[in-house]
């Protein structure tokens, strides 16, 4: 069986693929799949294998023939399940054989599942606060970060000549920003009357439109 597998390694992407050294300068069988992970997720399954038990054991029969103490893990709403192989030589050997094989009438497909990081399986399993480089820009602000300093706004610079050629605008005048060109119009500002001032607060009456005549109205 781990003959069949290393002949046929080559089928396998190049990314999953070892190195091709003759096996006169390499270590034992082994180091053909050290890299390799020892589980495959099969895609592209039958209904039937989650719901009919005679379908789901002749499923698992095309694993077990590579692997007799193979695991499976059925992800229904994905239409998928995991194998779990004793060593990733035995994994190698049935992707390799299982590929795209016809099962129920559907072309399954086998991949390798993602290996586990012994790093992380070290560190505590709960989920952790998010770091703190950002945080104090979260909405309500959160408490900033050790040696955060505010930053002071600058003194507001105020524009001499604009306040001066606002002042110089006369209401009832035309000023022109902009002489016209061959290519743009001229740019000309009209000002207008500030409304007259009323004392004590008397509102300005509104003049209704005059009603016609009867006699213009006959007519």
């Amino acid at each position: 069986m781990a003959d069949d597998a290393k002949e046929r390694v080559d089928d396998l992407p190049s990314c999953q693929r070892a190195d091709t050294v003759p096996t006169t300068q390499r270590q034992p069988d082994k180091i053909y799949f050290q890299d390799l992970p020892d589980a495959l997720i099969v895609t592209n399954l039958d209904e039937c294998v989650f719901d009919d038990v005679n379908c789901k054991a002749e499923f698992e029969s095309l694993f077990r023939k590579y692997n007799e103490r193979a695991s499976f893990l059925y992800l229904r709403s994905f239409r998928r399940a995991r194998v779990n192989f004793s060593t990733p030589e035995m994994a190698a050997t049935a992707r390799i054989h299982l590929h795209e094989v016809e099962f129920r009438g559907k072309r399954v497909k086998c991949y390798f599942a993602q290996p586990k990081d012994e790093e992380d399986e070290n560190k505590d399993p709960h989920l952790h606060p998010p770091p703190l480089e950002k945080q104090f820009l979260i909405s309500p602000p959160a408490s900033p970060p050790i040696g955060w300093e505010q930053t002071h706004e600058a003194n507001p610079i105020i524009n001499y000549d604009l306040i001066s050629a606002v002042a110089n605008l006369a209401p009832g005048m035309s000023h022109e920003l902009h002489p016209p060109s061959d290519k743009h119009p001229a740019i000309v500002v009209h000002i207008c009357e500030d409304p007259p001032i009323r004392l004590g607060g008397e509102k300005p009456k509104i003049i209704q439109t005059r009603r016609p005549d009867s006699d213009q109205r006959a007519t």
